[in-house]
């Protein structure tokens, strides 16, 4: 039997890196008169579903998804929260 699992993925840049989105934003919101806003960085958000037979194999799945595929573990760092939403025979 296995369960149905979904997964919400957050990938940020590692703070070593230069974010030239996110110094666009800043500026931009500056220039609208948002003085007073600090240090933007841009970021993804994923969302999946995927089948495991438990939650174990499902962040092993989810972690090799990341590191293959979503980020770049060079310039990279990501977070998952993981929660199930059904079973299937």
């Amino acid at each position: 039997m296995t369960k149905q699992y979904q997964a919400q993925i957050h990938v940020t840049l590692r703070p070593s890196v230069l974010d030239p989105a996110g110094t666009a934003v800043q500026s931009g919101l500056a220039q609208m008169g948002h003085k007073n806003v600090e240090q933007i960085r841009i970021g993804k958000y994923i969302e999946l579903k995927l089948q495991a037979t438990d939650e174990a194999t499902a962040r092993e799945q989810i972690e090799l998804i990341c590191d293959k595929l979503l980020a770049n573990p060079v310039i990279e760092n990501y977070r998952f929260e993981l929660e199930g939403v059904g079973s299937r025979e």
